[in-house]
């Protein structure tokens, strides 16, 4: 354990920097790694190099998340405490000191951020140390908006501050059935959750990290007392904030992921689920209020670099059902109605069940709010008695419409990339079957133009 502490901070440095291997790393992995991937004469190392070297973090929320926790976990990867305290005296709130403090939870050491009031010295009454939500008067999301826009925080920090508190605020105007500007922040509007959220965007930012990724959060059960009175774990602005986002369930009686941690993450990762591949710069853990039954109360965050693949991601629940007794006629109307429920993507597949009965596979692809609307269309039309469902990761190129003219009338072409390159080039159908039918062509001489037309204009 001890080597694992002494590691955390090292190899800082520019966003840009190449890859830093880990000191304690085995020498002929090192050597292997140097020879393969960062040698600009291999065929892997090239195919690296091409890519942009991208700085994140990965918070893996093994005992949730807390605001404080993440900031704690930021100092202890090497966000400087000075510099913190630097930016956030930007805001020009109430005198304020931080401290970050050395603790241990579960027998692991970590860094445990507090936010103490200048004049006494005393806590500013955290809310959101895993479960103990005080009463503040707190401010308005306009109130807040303004205090961020009118300092000298950097740009990027503006714009990740005020998008966490937006969305923040809407969940508590839709807990409360308020607008999320009469929004008031009872807990979050207090001094040290301001701190906590426009703490992280000034941590991410001095670190340069350019994407955010997270494990996905346990949220833990029981009861939590807060400015309303006892509520139930996940408090119902969290339960709203990480909705569409994957959570792992836990019989811990505990708040575990709080409603600014929730926020934070929920804005700001672009991604929740394993760690992707990178080089492991720094490791750092942010430190709960206390000790919890069962496991370390503490937050991890992995600070490396990444090749960055210029890919689109997203996550989309497959939702299938085997048909094995109903008229292949019937599927048209199918596909409408899963469409209107809001599938991304609907296709059949052929296959052979047990007895050797020939059926078809019916797929849909569906946004994870949409996941329960396409299921029940699926029940209602189709003579199934039962779904599948589970979850799948996607990779995509980025794309964009571009319009070519041709002999036959201009056709919009879907232009994908990849690394900032073209690498595929389709024309729309509707456009070709539309020329098709109103110039009495076959659809294939459409296309065909379509694509001549698009080689010339990108020579």
């Amino acid at each position: 354990m001890h080597e694992e502490h002494e590691d955390r901070g090292n190899g800082h440095g520019h966003p840009n920097s190449p890859p830093v291997l880990p000191l304690r790393a085995p020498s002929c992995f090192r050597a292997f790694v140097s020879k393969v991937f960062l040698n600009t004469q291999s065929e892997y190392g090239l195919s690296f190099w091409r890519r942009r070297i991208m700085k994140i973090a990965y918070f893996d929320c093994f005992s949730g998340a807390a605001g404080d926790m993440i900031l704690g976990a930021l100092i202890d990867a090497g966000l400087s405490l000075a510099d913190l305290q630097r930016e956030l005296a930007k805001l020009k709130l109430e005198s304020i000191r931080l401290t970050a403090d050395t603790v241990t939870r579960a027998g692991i050491s970590g860094t445990k951020f507090n936010v103490l009031l200048a004049e006494t010295g005393r806590p500013a009454d955290h809310p959101h140390g895993n479960s103990a939500h005080g009463h503040h008067h707190g401010r308005s999301l306009t109130e807040i908006l303004s205090l961020i826009e009118q300092s000298t925080l950097a740009q990027p920090v503006k714009q990740m501050a005020c998008d966490v508190f937006r969305r923040l605020a809407a969940a508590e105007g839709e807990v409360h059935a308020k607008p999320p500007e009469e929004v008031h922040f009872h807990e979050v509007g207090a001094i040290d959750s301001i701190v906590d959220i426009v703490g992280a965007a000034v941590g991410l930012h001095l670190l340069g990290i350019e994407r955010v990724h997270s494990s996905p959060l346990r949220l833990g059960s029981g009861t939590v007392r807060c400015a309303h009175g006892e509520l139930p774990v996940p408090a119902p602005a969290t339960a709203l904030l990480v909705r569409n986002i994957p959570v792992i369930p836990t019989d811990i009686q505990d708040e575990l992921t709080t409603p600014t941690g929730a926020a934070i993450l929920a804005t700001l990762a672009s991604e929740f689920g394993p760690m992707p591949a990178c080089v492991i710069e720094a490791v750092g853990y942010g430190a709960g209020s206390r000790d919890v039954s069962g496991r370390p109360n503490l937050l991890r965050v992995f600070v490396g670099q990444t090749a960055d693949s210029g890919l689109d991601a997203d996550v989309v629940e497959v939702i299938e059902a085997n048909v094995d007794d109903m008229s292949p006629e019937f599927f048209g109307g199918v596909f409408d109605r899963l469409f209107e429920a809001g599938a991304l993507d609907v296709f059949v597949t052929p296959i052979q069940m047990k007895k050797g009965r020939p059926a078809l596979l019916l797929t849909a692809l569906a946004p994870p709010g949409c996941a329960a609307a396409v299921q029940d269309v699926i029940f209602r039309e189709t003579t199934t008695f039962g779904v599948r469902i589970h979850e799948a990761r996607r990779r995509k190129l980025p794309r964009e419409t571009c319009t070519v003219t041709t002999p036959l009338g201009e056709v919009r072409l879907k232009v994908g990339r990849m690394g900032g390159r073209i690498v595929q080039a389709k024309p729309e159908h509707d456009d070709c079957a539309r020329i098709a039918r109103e110039r009495n062509v076959p659809f294939r001489d459409v296309h065909e133009a379509a694509m001549e037309a698009w080689k010339r204009m990108k020579n």
